[in-house]
């Protein structure tokens, strides 16, 4: 079974190189290449009004189902009665205090801390992890990562780490969806810390991103919202070839491709999956039952205003940028409308299909090296 596993993601890897060395025959690699962290490789093209309306209006689309479900298909279901509130416990009380200290440090980059504030991203983030996995705590009975399920937790983090370093890779072949302007003009760390930074920043996008999924899930009218819906079967070879072949073809077209770095990764892995009769939220959607996918897509865009919003605050104009892991997007056709400066505003749904691909990412690891993967008790694992 594991080879089965692992062989097609070995692929998925291989095919954007397979695919450079003909769309690139002087270097046979993208531009910017192997650089870590990225950095900026060639202005893409500048906006598309069709590009932009066919994706707002898919976007639109997307939106109304949150909002109306049924003007799709769902069918209403009673809630369940919620769990009674417990008190917040202690780490909620010591996350928030050191998330408000970390944020301010980062954001007003004050010296009387010397250069703690190089390294302000990582542990402002656990401190946040740490606060939500408190109120999941406060509204689920007690149940939460920190508190139940600890071990999980180490093990997102770790899952976290090689997974969007994942997303690194792919990016170069996208020609830089995002890339890192500050990594190099911060002459008192060197390179092996910033590395050693951003490997450590890693470690948060899962268990963020997975918190912000149970908390959802402790919302009885958001879990009985999409339940009942749709039966939607997925071809598990057909998603993951096309899968394949996306991938490949966005290294000869990065820029009319460059939303395949989401979706065509999200198909490979998925498309595996069913093939291979692993639960996934696709199994639970042939069933009718989209809250998985649905909830996890919409934790991530939740915990991607955040994510924004805490970046742009590193970035003040009138003072230096003093964290390492400061983003720039450089998305073609529709950079534009930007919310806390950089994101544009159609890019936060993005956040959507990454979600559903970082909980199927982290069922594909536990299938492969034997861990739990389990996060609510409603996922059929």
């Amino acid at each position: 079974m594991k080879k089965k596993l692992i062989i097609p993601i070995m692929l998925a890897s291989l095919v954007p190189l397979i695919a450079s060395w003909f769309a690139y025959p002087d270097t046979h690699l993208p531009p910017g290449f192997g650089v870590f962290p990225p950095q900026f490789v060639a202005a893409a093209p500048g906006f598309n009004l069709i590009v932009f309306s066919a994706l707002a209006f898919v976007e639109l689309v997307i939106l109304a189902l949150y909002i109306s479900p049924t003007l799709f298909g769902f069918k209403k279901v009673a809630p369940a009665a919620p769990n009674k509130p417990l008190p917040l416990p202690v780490w909620f009380w010591v996350g928030l205090v050191s998330t408000s200290f970390f944020l301010w440090l980062m954001w007003t980059r004050v010296t009387i801390f010397g250069g703690l504030v190089y390294y302000a991203f990582t542990p402002l983030w656990w401190s946040f992890i740490f606060t939500l996995d408190a109120m999941v705590y406060r509204y689920n009975n007690g149940q939460s990562l920190l508190s139940s399920k600890a071990k999980t937790l180490v093990i997102s983090a770790l899952v976290s780490l090689v997974g969007w370093r994942m997303f690194e890779y792919y990016n170069y072949f996208a020609l830089g969806n995002w890339y890192y302007p500050q990594t190099e003009s911060i002459p008192s760390l060197s390179h092996e810390a910033v590395v050693v930074i951003f490997l450590l920043a890693y470690t948060t996008v899962w268990p963020a991103i997975f918190q912000w999924y149970m908390l959802l899930n402790t919302c009885p009218s958001l879990t009985s919202r999409y339940s009942q819906g749709p039966k939607v079967n997925i071809n598990g070879n057909v998603l993951l070839y096309a899968g394949y072949a996306l991938l490949f073809l966005m290294v000869f077209w990065p820029y009319p491709l460059f939303w395949v770095l989401w979706i065509g990764v999200l198909m490979v892995f998925s498309g595996l999956l069913i093939k291979l009769n692993i639960w996934t939220p696709f199994a639970d959607m042939a069933k009718g039952n989209w809250t998985s996918a649905l909830l996890v897509a919409l934790a991530t865009m939740l915990n991607g205003f955040v994510w924004e919003c805490w970046n742009y605050g590193s970035a003040h104009p009138q003072m230096p940028i003093t964290n390492p892991n400061y983003w720039v997007y450089d998305i073609p056709y529709v950079n534009v409308i930007h919310i806390f400066s950089e994101m544009p505003l159609l890019g936060y749904m993005g956040y959507m299909p990454f979600g559903v691909l970082a909980l199927v990412m982290w069922i594909w690891a536990g299938n492969v090296f034997g861990f739990d993967t389990k996060i609510i008790d409603s996922d059929q694992h």
